[in-house]
């Protein structure tokens, strides 16, 4: 396995639609390789979620994976288990939403606050080519909305509605984050 080069915003493979993955592909060695080497680059950066844009894939390919230490708000305590997502599909469930921070490990150094809606529906494939569905709320469904809107060429600060809460992270830390 292998670390591999997170693309930064700037970068055109950041803002294309990734093509759908044929099911023959997922059992491939290559495929496989490249869902253990996001899941390598994901935790050496730290993250809860990568998709396949993101390391220069052009693929509808995204990894999720929150425990509690990782959570947004002290409210949505809930865990997803770390997997891998191919050719997702999400509804939104109700019309509720919310604002909370956000960040992005394409747009290194920098936190936002974005609305997204407080609950979807996700349908996707994992590595096995099984069908998943969940219910996600909260912090897990802003996660898995943010991955998602990378395979649509869709980065964070596209959905702020003010770039006003755009911050680096030290001012983050210090002003905005909470305990």
């Amino acid at each position: 396995m292998s670390i591999l080069k997170v693309a930064r915003m700037g970068h055109p493979v950041l803002r294309e639609r990734a093509r759908r993955v044929e099911a023959s592909t997922i059992a491939t060695a290559e495929f496989q390789r490249l869902i253990d080497d996001m899941f390598e680059t994901m935790d050496a950066h730290d993250g809860i979620g990568l998709a396949a844009p993101q390391v220069h894939h052009g693929v509808r390919l995204m990894l999720v994976g929150i425990d509690e230490a990782r959570q947004g708000s002290a409210s949505d305590r809930a865990s997803v288990p770390v997997m891998a997502l191919i050719n997702p599909k999400i509804t939104t469930v109700g019309r509720e939403t919310g604002e909370d921070w956000e960040g992005c490990l394409s747009v290194p150094g920098l936190r936002g606050r974005v609305r997204r809606p407080n609950d979807v529906r996700l349908v996707a494939l994992d590595r096995n080519a099984s069908r998943v569905e969940m219910t996600l709320h909260g912090y897990p469904a802003r996660v898995v909305q943010h991955e998602a809107d990378h395979l649509d060429g869709v980065l964070f600060v596209d959905r702020m509605e003010s770039l006003g809460t755009l911050t680096f992270l030290e001012e983050y830390a210090k002003y905005w984050a909470r305990d």
